[in-house]
């Protein structure tokens, strides 16, 4: 403790641990020449420890863990030294002490909440769930009521089915993030390898299965969020109810709902070619394909793409485009780089390269013919010089466009200039708003920086207090950045208050002096600091905030629900000639073939000066993180006052501990999530999501968990929740697990019902 403890104060820190280090240092040196005040002395050392810890984090158990634990051990072997009996005896009194308090202060009860009006929705609601977030307006709400907090301990599983795992093979990721959909008495899904399917909503035996054929050597990321479902006009005789999905080899398909067989009269014989206009060379297959189901509002389904993050100053166009649902035909092309020229392109012509895209499911308004991007920016995310004003406006912003034609209604954009990856990752929740000039039609936008943005659909107009205020500046030569960013003050924010270096944590102090003069090497200013060349911090960091899981609103109480993160990041910037040494090259640069793997997590940026490592802030070998719990919440806002009505940790740390080993604790850490939620008229929340691996039912009224059952692989999708036609209520999640996490690979959907 003494040698890093003094550089530790030599960069500002504290001064604890060269004093505690040196006083332990002098007790060691006196109990090897069994001098009776060396004992006496490392008591006093933990009881100086106890007072500044106390000082430091007060009664916080997590926080004090690395603090006092290690030093209450040997304290307490010291004390044992003499063998006596008193000795022993105070000696585990004191044991039983400091055990007791732990877990007294890490489980304590959570404040009482509010209490919740009944729900307004008809009890005789559909039962079906025909879009990716519940219904057209994306709440993810359910006017279903058979389960409740009364009986939600009754739950058991109904059936699983087993949608197949692809073998390793070119693609990045292979984890199963479906929401199925439930309607006319079908069940729809799909798996990361683009096999659509249809089950049996009572049995979950299969009906049909559609092995898309696709081009394995393409790459892309093996991801499907979901498929859209679309009844076509009277009169159209081929598929008249039919599924159109993205494919991860780059194509938009369409099936008949009824039997699975393809469209024929969609495209060319069933398809339509997204890479149309892309413009790049073959090295770069792979970077670009849709993961999240098209949204299709007047007939037309609007589709955008994932694209390969920081790879390069060149990478695809992130266009969204408009088909005919019925015919596949091309009606339009929003360009963000050309964004009033909505025609097609004529062959040979390509798109505006490296342009901001939209991953995230959209949402939609069908009554005002409105689509709505949650757009991301144009790579990379952490330098960006080479934007154009176009790319500028449209970077993380909300874009609200006509359907019909492609035009754009109006933009809001979240993050000016956007330098730390905050791309709007979730989908817009469309719900009716209470204002003081009565309901309003309004679009809620949940946000990596933990913030949400309420918007009158209609206009783009905040409906809700929105601020600009000052941020770092950036020290990157050249670098523009936003000298404001808006911050939704209107509403409650979901991402804590800034890092300071008694926020470090560890297992043990060892760990804890480690993270303090990591965190104090490194720059950090709060939310929005921007990456320089060395080492800085981000919070929050890749997971957000709130990710692509969003969020849910019961629409008859007028809840909203919010999973979200508390996770820091480390950055760095480093020299192209760095880069180079570790072999940060893109798949189409020629040194690539035959280079090694690089040591380290990072991004070629190419084109710019810099390489970039990042990571979530942890130690090293060890995995734990550096900042102390928790890291995951659920909280319940009521939309009416704009306040929280409850908040509490989620997520255990069953499946924590160092080196990656999940060490079983059923302690409520507050674990990180990556999923979202869904809300019932019943007055019960559903949610995976977590690292702990656990499906939870959680009392919407109180945050009281009801039922838990731990799944075989994570459950990192959005629940849904569907009537069948047994009259039964059934909840269903995918469990495919989240290699990042550590959630194992799974490939089941597993519903659960009542016990009968």
């Amino acid at each position: 403790m003494a040698l890093p403890g003094l550089y530790l104060a030599s960069l500002g820190g504290s001064l604890y641990y060269v004093i505690a280090g040196v006083l332990i240092l002098v007790s060691a040196w006196l109990v090897l020449r069994d001098h009776p005040f060396g004992a006496t002395l490392f008591w006093l050392v933990f009881l100086g420890s106890i007072f500044w810890s106390l000082w430091e984090v007060g009664l916080d158990g997590w926080a004090l863990m690395p603090r006092l634990v290690f030093l209450a051990v040997a304290a307490l072997w010291l004390l044992m030294l003499g063998q006596g009996a008193k000795r022993v005896a105070l000696a585990g009194f004191v044991a039983l002490l400091v055990i007791a308090g732990a877990v007294a202060v890490t489980s304590r009860a959570a404040p009482p909440a509010a209490a919740l009006a009944a729900s307004t929705t008809p009890a005789a609601a559909s039962g079906e769930w025909t879009h990716w977030g519940g219904g057209a307006h994306a709440t993810r709400y359910s006017p279903l009521a058979q389960i409740t907090p009364a009986n939600a301990d009754k739950l058991e599983e109904a059936w699983t089915y087993h949608a197949g795992l692809q073998s390793a093979d070119s693609h990045s990721a292979h984890q199963i993030e479906t929401t199925p959909l439930m309607v006319d008495g079908m069940l729809y899904g799909c798996t990361p390898h683009s096999a659509i399917f249809a089950l049996d909503p009572v049995t979950g035996k299969e009906i049909w299965r559609h092995d898309t054929k696709i081009d394995m050597s393409a790459g892309g990321r093996g991801v499907c969020r979901g498929v859209s479902f679309f009844r076509a006009p009277t009169g159209v005789s081929e598929c008249p109810t039919r599924l159109l999905v993205g494919t991860v080899d780059n194509k938009l398909i369409a099936v008949d709902a009824k039997t699975g067989a393809s469209c024929r009269g969609f495209g060319k014989d069933g398809s339509v070619d997204l890479s149309e206009g892309e413009g790049l060379e073959p090295a770069t297959r792979g970077w670009i394909n849709p993961t999240s189901p098209p949204a299709i509002v007047h007939g037309t389904a609007v589709i955008g793409s994932y694209i390969i993050d920081n790879a390069s100053t060149r990478v695809p166009p992130g266009v969204i485009r408009g088909y005919d649902a019925v015919t596949g035909v091309l009606k339009w092309v929003f360009d963000p780089g050309k964004p009033n020229d909505h025609a097609p392109l004529a062959p040979g012509q390509t798109y505006t390269a490296s342009t901001p895209n939209s991953w995230p499911p959209f949402s939609g308004d069908e009554e005002l013919g409105l689509v709505y991007l949650p757009m991301g920016n144009g790579s990379p995310d952490y330098w960006g010089l080479q934007r154009t004003p176009e790319n500028d406006r449209f970077s993380v912003a909300v874009v609200a466009l006509e359907a019909d034609t492609g035009t754009v209604r109006w933009t809001f954009q979240a993050v000016h200039h956007d330098l730390w990856d905050y791309d709007l990752a979730a989908q817009p929740v469309l719900a009716d708003f209470p204002t003081a000039n009565g309901t309003t039609p309004a679009l809620i936008q949940p946000t990596k920086t933990g913030q949400l943005f309420v918007l009158d659909r209609r206009t783009g107009k905040p409906l809700t207090k929105v601020e600009e205020k000052p941020v770092p500046a950036s020290t990157i030569p050249g670098e523009r950045w936003s000298r404001t960013q808006p911050y939704s003050t209107g509403m409650p924010q979901f991402i804590g208050t800034d890092l300071t270096e008694k926020d470090m944590w560890g297992m043990t102090p060892f760990d804890q002096l480690y993270c303090r003069i990591r965190f104090r090497q490194a720059t950090y200013h709060g939310m929005f600091t921007p990456l320089r060349f060395g080492s800085s911090v981000r919070t929050p960091g890749e997971l957000g905030g709130i990710d692509w899981g969003s969020a849910s609103v019961d629409e008859g109480r007028g809840v909203l629900v919010v999973n979200s993160n508390l996770m820091a990041d480390w950055d760095e910037l480093i020299s192209r000639e760095q880069a180079d040494r570790e072999n940060l090259f893109t798949t189409r640069d020629p040194r690539a073939k035959g280079a090694g793997k690089s040591p380290y997590r990072g991004a070629a940026m190419e084109g710019t000066p810099y390489g970039l490592h990042f990571e979530g802030f942890m130690t090293p070998k060890l995995g734990i993180p550096c900042q102390q719990p928790p890291y995951g919440f659920l909280t319940a806002v009521d939309l009416k006052t704009r306040k929280v009505i409850w908040q509490r940790t989620l997520g255990n740390a069953a499946n924590s501990g160092p080196f990656g080993m999940a060490l079983g604790l059923p302690l409520r850490l507050g674990a990180p999530n990556i999923g979202g939620s869904m809300v019932t008229a019943g007055g019960v929340i559903f949610i995976g999501a977590t690292q702990d691996q656990y499906f939870r039912a959680i009392d919407e009224a109180t945050g009281k968990t009801l039922w838990e059952v731990k799944l075989p692989a994570g459950g990192h999708a959005n629940p849904m929740t569907y009537l069948g036609r047994d009259g039964k209520q059934y909840v269903l999640i995918a469990a495919g697990g989240q290699g990042s996490f550590g959630t194992g690979v799974g490939d089941g959907f597993i519903a659960y019902r009542l016990k009968s």
